[in-house]
Order: structure tokens, then sequence, then C-alpha cells
């Protein structure tokens, strides 16, 4: 009826739009519009996710090399790792110089970068010698063999090799229920940190650690531990780098390496 009064009367808005309940209910003649919309059509930005990069495990070094020296005639070898108290033993050949006497000499920190004499042997007919030595020191030491003659110089004398001797060490590690705190030497303890806790040892301070036959050197981080008996505390990465793993307490080797002067 509005719709037909509006017609005959000329208005405006003579065609009405039918509510959608009119449409759905068959309303004849009248059409429904969509509402207008005032939004625009959203563009989803493509997010790229990159990779989560882990750092590589950290690999000890074998332990259970040879190290060997040579020059001025005379060849020397020995293992590069050693525990004090055992037995280290230099042997080589000294060609042509059956009945004399070659000097095993050792420098480091511990000798003020002096030459110091360690052990002694005579050369055999046949040109070789073997010098056993029972360890007494402990460090990281530069190696020499020294022919030694009636002058007050050297008859001959080799280049150098290094061998590092340790101080066998009761260990335990540590970090799981303690990572994103702080350590006492300023560090963040986490899992892939390398370092030692060490009570009398100054931070930052290299120890060199040997464990069946692995070998790694890392720094003072921390202080402890503090139970008797035990002289370092590892840290999870340095523990899993060295295979040292299994809850509880083990003996390795351990040094430290303090700068040269």
């Amino acid at each position: 009826m509005i719709a037909l009064a509006a017609a005959s009367l000329g208005l405006p808005g003579a065609s009405l739009v039918a509510p959608a309940s009119a449409v759905a209910g068959g309303g004849a003649g009248l059409t429904s519009r969509p509402a207008p919309s005032h939004h625009r059509p959203i563009h989803r930005r493509r997010v790229t996710t990159l990779p989560v990069r882990t750092p590589p495990p950290v690999v000890a070094r074998r332990g259970d090399t040879t190290v060997s020296a040579s020059g001025g005639g005379i060849t020397v070898q020995a293992r590069a790792s050693a525990m004090l108290r055992h037995r280290l033993t230099f042997a080589g050949t000294a060609p042509g110089d059956a009945g004399k006497t070659v000097e095993i000499e050792r420098r480091g920190v511990k000798t003020a970068w002096q030459w110091a004499p360690t052990i002694a042997a005579t050369v055999q007919a046949d040109g070789s010698f073997s010098a056993p030595w029972t360890i007494n020191h402990i460090g990281r030491f530069e190696i020499r063999a020294v022919l030694e003659s009636s002058l007050a110089e050297p008859a001959g004398a080799t280049g150098m090799m290094t061998v590092t001797l340790y101080l066998p060490s009761r260990a335990s590690w540590y970090g799981p229920t303690l990572f994103g705190r702080g350590t006492a030497c300023g560090e963040k303890l986490t899992r892939s940190i390398l370092g030692v806790a060490n009570k009398t040892l100054p931070c930052n301070e290299k120890v060199a650690l040997y464990y069946h036959g692995r070998t790694l050197v890392v720094p003072v981080i921390d202080r402890g531990p503090y139970i008797r008996g035990r002289r370092y505390d590892l840290t999870y990465a340095t523990a899993r780098a060295l295979r040292l793993i299994r809850p509880g307490v083990a003996t390795i080797g351990a040094v430290s390496l303090p700068s040269a002067p």
C-alpha cells in the first residue's frame, strides 16, 4: 500500500528494498541488494620462517697422539698427553753417536721459559735411545733432545715438540637447572657455553682437560665445586664434548695454562 501510494504521488524511493525475510518468504516483485562494504580486501603478507640454526657440537681433539721433533741429526718422539706420576717415554735416534748422552729438556711457564733438564739416555750401538720419565711436573711444555758433547755447546739439538702433563682430578658437571643464570665470572650459563668452575684459578684462565683420550681447552667461568674431593665442575657443553655425560664424578686430567709473561 505504501509503495503504491508513493508511486502515485511521484515521490522518490518508490521502489523499496525488501528485507531479507521477505525475500526468503517469496515476496513478489521485491529484490534484495547486498549491503555496501566499507572495508578493503585483506591481503595477507607472506611470512618467511627462517630455520633455527644450532651451533655445531664442539668436538674435543685427540690427546693420545704421538708428537715428534728432529734436527741436528737427532729425532725424538713421545705421547702428546700424560698424567702426573705416570711414565712418559722419550725415544728416538742419533745415528753415528753411539755411547753419547742425549738430554731431554723442557721449557714452559713452570720453568720461567728456560730450558730445564728432564731425563737423559745413552745412545745405543744401533743409534737408538730411550728415556722413560716418571712425570713429576705438570704443565704444557716444549720439549727438545740435545746431544751432549765435551764442549760447552751441545753437539746437536732437535726442534721443539709440545706435550701436556695433567694432574689427575676429580670432576663433576653441572648446568641444566641453572641455565640462564649468571656465573661468578660474569658469564651467562647456557647449554652451549664451554668452561669450568674452580675455587681458586683466576676467571678466564685457560684449563686443559683430558678424558679417555680426548682433550679440550676451556676457560674458568665460575666458582666451585663446593663438595669435598672435587676439583672441577664442568659445564654441560664441556662434559658433552669430552663424552663425560653420565651423572656422578669422574677422574679427568686437568692443568691450568697461565699466559706467558
